[in-house]
């Protein structure tokens, strides 16, 4: 039958459009995600990505959590897009959404450098590791979120950048372990400031009993240092205590840990005027001296019970020779850092392989489509939205969701019908070449078919128009004939009419249920747009009114108030559009059932008028 293929021709059409519509909101869903940013007053950033890989530095111990120094200069940072002290910079994760603890040890626009070390949480041996700096705010509420004693963990107990300038040098950890005595400050150390000591002006820190250690204790110091000379058995650290001492330094050219009378054994010396990153680690019976994050040497020793002050830069002993030259960074923890957190200090700290192991993106700018989430454009021009523009919005919104679910409602409404009417056709046919088997005497062999629709095909059919239509039919059939002395006589003219408006009847009331809500959809293509139109008409009188009356114009002031102004109308053609697709794909399906309706009818009719023919006598 020609409705047959029809029917179909429209299933084909519908699955069309139904993977149409699924890749079109998918295709927005990833364009909505592809461009995440952490808050749209940011408006610069850019990626660093630590690689403790084998195209990075290559650490193949544990790290754990670290800070990490980032070196700024306007090879890496825009300066002039900043705030002059650098109170909006911030660290965020990378998913874009976990703020990173830091704090800033220098920042200097006029020579364009910075030092800020931030704590990355569990940074992996021999991975990527990657966090965003955001920076360009420039708002008069941004205030600085330095938190230097957050970006150290419990475990550090001391760490002196040496930034201090005729103070003494400052203790950046919850400790507060602060020098009592200011030394000689440098500029242009190794990391910003350091502290040069001559052998005669030494640095006192007072005891505490973080500082303090018992006998066998785990403890970690570590510091970049620069000889500026070789000396034999030059101090660079020390503690002493009754007959108690613990001793770090130079002899000629070699770093040594002593304890007591025992020293760490020699390795290659170290030159002068170069600066070398110098740790101990003490792990109860071994202590391990590290040099640039390599083993350097080791002692089977303890460390010894010591509660006294500690001295940087020499030792308070007669014939003692204090250490010339620079150091920075002195950091001390209660803990035994692991060898790969050691290794991933000197490199990270470091300039040449530094710049291995720290990478970083060109900056990025927030992006500034309509579907960017809140950093978009529509982000930032909802913020300029007037109240009576919300108020048109809110009804636009309503429309939509009233539109979107009589769409979606009547998408599967008629595609159960289509499926029904598919399945009553094909029944159909077998029927229709003997309309007299039905035997309109048996209610049932007329709901079945004569026989070949189960109850679970004749649910399916039962949301057919055509099935109802055509009990129509089969009933004003039954009544005529049922209580006749011969059912199957025929039927006059006058029957067959009245069967047939009694057809069309149901035709029209069928009509009715299937163009049921349809109105909605009108109504949302019309009015939407006249609808924002209003709001757009309003937010531009009051933009005007405005400029009325402060007498300035002021393209600044005005363009953002009329650009929200345009929002409305925008809202009302984004309600209308889908609603017009909408409405012309539902309503050519609807065309297509009340065609399939009309010959379905003229062919009842006809079938009927065979099998049934009028009395001749």
């Amino acid at each position: 039958m020609e409705y047959g293929k029809n029917l179909n021709l429209k299933q084909v059409s519908a699955k069309f459009y139904k993977y149409l519509i699924i890749g079109m909101l998918a295709g927005i869903g990833c364009s909505a995600n592809a461009h995440a940013w952490w808050k749209s007053e940011w408006t610069l950033r850019k990626k660093f990505t630590v690689d403790t890989g084998a195209s990075g530095v290559s650490i193949n111990d544990p790290i754990g959590t670290t800070p990490v120094l980032i070196r700024l200069h306007d090879g890496n940072f825009q300066f002039a897009g900043a705030k002059e002290d650098g109170s909006d910079i911030r660290f965020v994760a990378e998913d874009d959404k976990t703020p990173l603890v830091y704090h800033i040890e220098r920042y200097d626009t006029l020579m364009a450098e910075a030092f800020v070390w931030v704590k990355v949480p569990d940074v992996k041996p021999g991975a990527r590791t990657s966090f965003w700096l955001y920076y360009g705010n420039n708002g008069n509420n941004v205030a600085s979120v330095n938190d230097a004693k957050g970006t150290y963990d419990p475990d550090a107990v001391l760490v002196y950048h040496f930034a201090e300038h005729g103070q003494p040098p400052v203790d950046f950890t919850a400790a507060g372990n602060n020098a009592d005595k200011a030394g000689q400050s440098v500029d242009g150390s190794m990391i910003g400031g350091g502290l040069r000591l001559d052998g005669q002006h030494l640095v006192s820190i007072p005891a505490s009993s973080s500082l303090a250690w018992n006998d066998g204790a785990v403890m970690t110091w570590s510091a970049w240092i620069k000889a500026a000379a070789l000396q034999s058995n030059a101090v660079l650290f020390s503690r002493r205590e009754g007959g108690n001492a613990f001793v770090i330094g130079v002899d000629n050219g070699i770093p040594y840990v002593e304890v007591g009378s025992q020293r760490s054994g020699a390795g290659a010396p170290i030159a002068v005027n170069v600066w070398k990153h110098l740790a101990v680690v003490a792990d109860g019976p071994k202590i391990t001296l590290y040099l640039d994050g390599e083993v350097y040497a080791t002692l089977d020793a303890r460390l010894p019970t010591l509660s006294s002050p500690s001295l940087i830069g020499g030792m308070v002993v007669p014939g003692s020779t204090g250490f010339n030259g620079e150091i920075d960074e002195l950091e001390i923890s209660k803990t035994a850092r692991p060898a790969g957190f050691i290794k991933f200090a000197a490199a990270s700290q470091s300039g040449e392989q530094g710049s291995k192991l720290l990478a970083f993106t060109q900056d990025e700018q927030p992006p500034t489509g309509w579907l960017s989430g809140s950093m978009g454009m529509m982000g930032t021009l909802l913020k300029s939205v007037t109240i009576d523009g919300w108020v048109v919005i809110g009804f636009l919104s309503i429309m939509a969701v009233v539109s979107w679910y009589v769409m979606i409602s009547k998408f599967i409404y008629l595609n159960g019908v289509e499926k029904g009417t598919a399945q009553f056709i094909h029944e159909w046919s077998h029927v229709a070449s003997d309309l007299t088997q039905l035997d309109h005497q048996n209610a049932g062999n007329v709901e079945s078919l004569g026989g070949r629709a189960d109850q679970k095909l004749q649910r399916v059919m039962r949301l057919a128009p055509l099935y109802r239509i055509y009990h129509i039919g089969s009933n004003e059939i039954r009544h005529r004939l049922v209580g006749s002395d011969n059912a199957y006589k025929g039927l006059s003219v006058r029957s067959i009419q009245a069967i047939r408006a009694s057809l069309d009847g149901g035709m029209v009331r069928e009509s009715q249920n299937l163009n049921a809500q349809m109105v909605f959809l009108t109504i949302t293509i019309a009015g939407g747009p006249f609808l924002g139109l209003l709001g757009t008409v309003i937010g531009v009188m009051i933009t005007f009114a405005e400029i009325a009356a402060t007498g300035e114009v002021n393209i600044n002031a005005i363009a953002p108030g009329i650009a929200a102004a345009l929002i409305a109308t925008v809202a009302g053609l984004v309600v209308a559009i889908p609603s017009l697709f909408g409405y012309n794909y539902l309503n050519s399906q609807i065309k297509d059932l009340m065609g399939t309706m009309h010959v379905f009818i003229d062919e009842f009719v006809t079938k009927m008028a065979e099998f049934y023919p009028p009395d001749t006598e």
